[in-house]
């Protein structure tokens, strides 16, 4: 701790979220949008291979601000500690239970001697045990908190305000997905297309679904 009560490493791996490219969640009445940036630095860089959203559980998947080589050691603990509750339990993992399990880990790393913080904020989106939806965002720290709608990375604080303005409480998918590229694309820097830009849903009788190119484009279509 430093004298002021706070943890320098947590403060330092904000920054590094901060810095991060953009992401952002919505959650609607029967389902959850999460969108981000994935710009190259090179235009020869393969851009199929980059998976900036990740399927944890089949109704679950993850998102991230930050650091990639971290994510992957989270998205690779989620998938273990689901896989083994589903060994257990015989179902699949809530999203709130695997945000808490994935919450301890992140804790874990501000704590033990010899490791430093994660540097990635993460949002979570999945459902619940009951079926409904459910947004959450796991900060550096282990903090984690659910949303409505809420983004991290670059730009985040006018990418806030932005969904501030253009959320409500009878919002369903079609439109939050809409609003989460029209929310993308107000800093986006460059021209939007539907190979840098990443979209998952997962809707409430359904399964967590990475979209396709070709699907992005035709939302981009239809937003043009």
């Amino acid at each position: 701790f430093s004298r002021t009560g706070k943890l320098l490493q947590i403060e330092y791996a904000l920054n590094a979220v901060a810095n991060g490219k953009t992401a952002l969640g919505i959650c609607a009445v029967d389902g959850v949008v999460l969108a981000t940036d994935k710009k190259m630095p090179s235009v020869l860089v393969d851009s199929e291979q980059v998976h900036k959203i990740e399927e944890i559980t089949p109704t679950t998947g993850f998102c991230y601000a930050g650091v990639g080589p971290d994510y992957r050691v989270l998205v690779k603990r989620g998938r273990k500690s689901s896989q083994a509750y589903s060994r257990i339990y015989g179902e699949t993992q809530p999203v709130g239970q695997l945000v808490k399990s994935t919450a301890g880990t992140m804790q874990e790393y501000t704590q033990r001697g010899g490791v430093r913080p994660f540097g990635v904020s993460l949002l979570v989106a999945g459902l619940q045990g009951d079926g409904t939806p459910g947004l959450y965002q796991v900060d550096p720290s282990g903090a984690y908190f659910g949303w409505k709608a809420t983004a991290i990375g670059k730009n985040y604080v006018s990418a806030k305000n932005f969904l501030e303005k253009r959320w409500n409480e009878d919002m369903e998918l079609e439109d939050a997905i809409h609003t989460a590229l029209l929310t993308l694309r107000e800093g986006f820097e460059g021209e939007m297309t539907a190979d840098n830009i990443q979209v998952a849903t997962v809707r409430k009788d359904g399964k967590f679904v990475v979209l396709t190119p070709q699907q992005i484009q035709d939302y981009l279509d239809e937003a043009n």
